[in-house]
């Protein structure tokens, strides 16, 4: 078993191995994070694990607010995340690999990093300025028939764009440049999919691609069958991610 202890990043969306995640960071906790990873020499990776939250909140209260007016925000790298922050969190994350940070005139820093390793969170420090955690690190297996699925998710993945394209009356942009790899496969997928959190979740901490490649194939074809059915979707991108407010 290998493990790791890094900086943890609490979002309330969760990251895949091999995609790309910006971040606007401007809490004292996360920037102080960041400042730590400034110090890490260019010839190393600057890593951070980052954590899908199950129970709290992403950004702390930075004012009083209901039902008491009066209350005074919480601080600290715990805020947002209860007495016990482990169990705020999902067990299985994504290790991140910040290859820009770049800070802003106003003290916060604007973040680009990638996804690499899924972990699972083994315990979480609050003693220092911002979270950090223990974490075992998770092998890719490939399952059964990963090759045949992959193919099978991708056609399935191809048809639930042209329905999301036409319910949206845009064009389609082509899916000629996919990969077929199916690991890398089964995390675009997940990653772009319009699922709530705990769906994408449980696809993250699959046991082995083929199973998260079967599942995807399951929920495209019930999302397609969805989107056949309504006149209109609300417009959203599937190929950009939202910066996190964090």
């Amino acid at each position: 078993m290998t493990t790791v202890r890094l900086p943890l990043f609490p979002l309330n969306s969760v990251l895949f191995p091999g995609l790309v995640l910006p971040l606007n960071v401007f809490e004292e906790r996360y920037r102080a994070l960041m400042h730590t990873l400034l110090k890490t020499p260019e010839d190393e990776p600057r890593r951070f694990a980052v954590v899908a939250i199950r129970d709290g909140h992403e950004v702390a209260p930075s004012a009083p607010g209901m039902p008491d007016p009066t209350a005074l925000p919480e601080r600290g790298p715990t805020a947002g995340f209860g007495s016990d922050p482990a169990k705020a969190f999902h067990g299985v994350g994504c290790i991140a690999d910040a290859a820009t940070i770049r800070e802003r005139p106003d003290g916060g820093f604007e973040v680009l990093a990638t996804g690499t390793t899924r972990v699972r969170l083994l315990s979480v420090d609050a003693s220092g300025p911002f979270l950090t955690a223990e974490l075992e690190e998770l092998p890719e297996e490939p399952g059964d028939e990963a090759g045949a699925l992959a193919e099978g998710v991708l056609r399935a993945f191809r048809q639930y764009q042209k329905r999301l394209a036409g319910a949206r009356e845009r064009s389609l942009s082509t899916g000629a440049d996919l990969p077929d790899e199916p690991a890398v496969v089964s995390y675009l997928v997940a990653a772009a999919v319009m699922l709530d959190t705990p769906t994408k979740q449980r696809l993250l901490q699959a046991p082995d691609t083929a199973s998260r490649l079967r599942d995807e194939l399951k929920l495209l074809r019930a999302e397609t069958a969805i989107i056949r059915s309504l006149p209109s979707l609300p417009a959203s991108d599937l190929t950009r991610s939202p910066t996190s407010l964090n």
